[in-house]
């Protein structure tokens, strides 16, 4: 009997060659994505709203770079068009006003729920059209453990990730038919400069830390695992799913450990 594994679809499983990314949010998180998209085969396209992050993520995939502000919705359509054929879009742009719900501004909520909740909305519309003319694509979006638990401070940010994870229901519910999925990468706590606050305090990160099962944060690296299984034939049956990366964080109850 042969053994040519080279003929085994499994080796190549994962892979992503030929497939051409577009990723929203080039920094931090996103530049992990962009590292691991392109290690699978994919040429990235590194959009963000800071030029030179989008030319130094570009640059180390020897990918291309775009400048890109995903709350101009004219914009967003323009990219949509102009970028070619997209195989794979990945969205990791957001942002947070850490406050309680009694001190929250109108303006913050307005900036929050501006990039979180109606930019996504609109890059899934731009670019979902193109993919369901084509007939073919896959969508990551970021949501967060967030969307599902929340704590004093996250009202806002919290409503737009539960918001984020609805829109992704609903595009692979109307989307499916031409063969595009669409769905979520849901982070738990991260390493990232975003989340220094945290970190300057001790009692605040060793609290997060201890919370999920694992009893640490995680690392941005850890997250592309996810991302690429969705952009991948690997999940060619998964659609409106939203995949918890949160080193079990929503499998906890509380941070007490009784005796047993």
């Amino acid at each position: 009997m042969r053994n040519d594994m080279t003929e085994n679809p499994y080796r190549t499983l994962f892979r992503l060659d030929g497939k051409r990314a577009v990723l929203i949010g080039a920094g931090g998180i996103g530049r992990e994505v962009a590292l691991a998209l392109a290690a699978h085969g994919a040429f990235v396209v590194c959009a963000d709203k800071d030029p030179e992050v989008a030319k130094q993520t570009a640059a180390a995939v020897s990918g291309e770079a775009v400048s890109l502000d995903v709350t101009d919705g004219a914009a967003v359509r323009d990219a949509a068009r102009s970028l070619g054929d997209v195989d794979i879009l990945v969205l990791t742009a957001a942002t947070n006003v850490r406050k309680r719900m009694l001190d929250y501004t109108e303006e913050e909520f307005d900036r929050v729920t501006g990039l979180n909740l109606k930019a996504t909305f609109t890059v899934l519309q731009s670019f979902g059209r193109a993919m369901v003319e084509r007939g073919s694509g896959s969508i990551v979006v970021f949501s967060s453990v967030r969307g599902f638990v929340v704590e004093p401070g996250q009202s806002v940010y919290a409503a737009t990730k539960a918001g984020a994870i609805q829109l992704v229901k609903t595009a692979a519910v109307e989307f499916g038919e031409a063969g595009v999925r669409v769905n979520a990468v849901a982070p738990g706590v991260v390493e990232t400069p975003l989340t220094n606050q945290i970190k300057a305090n001790k009692e605040w990160y060793d609290a997060y830390a201890t919370k999920g099962a694992l009893g640490r944060w995680s690392q941005p690296s850890e997250l592309t695992g996810a991302v690429v299984f969705l952009a991948s034939e690997a999940a060619s049956f998964v659609t409106g799913s939203t995949v918890a990366v949160d080193g079990g964080w929503t499998a906890v109850d509380g941070r007490f450990t009784p005796p047993t």
